[in-house]
């Protein structure tokens, strides 16, 4: 398992990522684009701008919308510069005006002075908060690469470890031929969205393909169709297949579930599955996500059993009580 260190975000590369559609545009200290941005926190600085800078997060991407625009318009020459060389005074990222919205020309200034990028958008500062939130959320994630591999099986991502020539792939090939969707295969891309979800993807250099021992390569995409492959999965089960052990006590029940907390330190719901020539995986894997479903809307399949147990042993009991009262011998 390699953990990803990730890589260093900067201004110019925020300005550059098109995909994401941010529209911005810088317009001043153009030498500073090459900063470094450290937090994925967004800040609007209107307390900061009235002259209040306790704990102030200078680490954070400043944002300037229109009330933070029409504040210093408001103000006096001398008083708005004194407020913005305080500004200024700290490391800043970079500033983003919002909505095209006037840069006013000692902010232009100062930037070039103090090389702090001054980017402009079009974009609402709400629109551009929620948005660049959610890229900078996922830039941050802690993430990892695994060996493994991810299969959408009804919906469910299930994530299949184990040693190497265990089967897995071999199990992902049979389940993508029974209708299900493979997301990555021998190498997945973890990445922690939020608390409790944790997303899976492939390499770009492995996106759709399977690798079969004794055939080769396989582009699932290509011989199944884009109903058989999936870009990203949230991983909800991991599935660690091992070799049968005569003197391994396996869960029969499942009334004690089972958590790893391998990945990210994450805790995921954990399935141990052994494993034998003749035994259908595939099916299993079906069941273990089918089951999951059940388990969402309510039904225990296991703690139905254990409740049928309980009320099997207190009939008995009751039985065994009403003979013995009136037993008169």
């Amino acid at each position: 398992m390699n953990t990803n260190d990730g890589i260093a975000l900067t201004v110019l590369d925020l300005i550059e990522d098109d995909s994401h559609h941010f529209r911005l545009k810088p317009v001043a200290g153009k030498s500073g684009l090459t900063r470094e941005i450290k937090d994925q926190n967004l800040h609007r600085p209107g307390l900061a701008l009235s002259g209040f800078f306790e704990d102030f997060p200078s680490e954070r991407l400043q944002l300037l919308g229109n009330t933070e625009t029409a504040f210093l318009l408001e103000m006096d020459k001398e008083r708005r510069q004194q407020s913005l060389e305080k500004l200024f005074s700290h490391p800043l990222p970079c500033i983003i005006v919002t909505e095209n919205n006037e840069v006013l020309p000692e902010i232009i200034e100062l930037g070039n002075r103090h090389n702090v990028p001054i980017i402009t958008t079009d974009l609402t500062t709400t629109g551009l908060s929620f948005q660049l939130s959610n890229y900078l959320s996922i830039r941050f994630a802690d993430s990892i690469r695994i060996h493994g591999t991810l299969v959408d099986v009804y919906g469910t991502g299930l994530l299949f470890v184990g040693r190497p020539r265990i089967g897995k792939s071999e199990i992902a090939l049979d389940l993508v031929e029974r209708g299900h969707r493979l997301v990555a295969d021998d190498v997945v891309e973890l990445i922690r969205k939020a608390p409790d979800v944790m997303m899976g993807s492939s390499t770009d250099l492995l996106r759709h393909m399977i690798e079969i021992r004794g055939v080769g390569v396989i582009n699932v995409r290509k011989m199944f169709g884009v109903k058989s492959i999936r870009m990203q999965k949230r991983v909800e089960t991991v599935v660690e297949l091992t070799d049968w052990d005569d003197k391994e006590e396996y869960e029969r029940l499942g009334l004690d579930e089972q958590f790893t907390e391998n990945y990210l330190n994450m805790k995921i719901p954990l399935v141990r599955l052994p494993i034998f020539p003749g035994k259908n995986i595939t099916v299993i894997a079906e069941a273990i996500a089918l089951n999951l479903h059940l388990k969402i809307y309510g039904e225990n399949a296991a703690q139905e059993l254990s409740d049928r147990q309980r009320e099997s042993m207190d009939k008995n009991s009751k039985r065994i009580r009403d003979y013995l009262e009136w037993d008169n011998e």
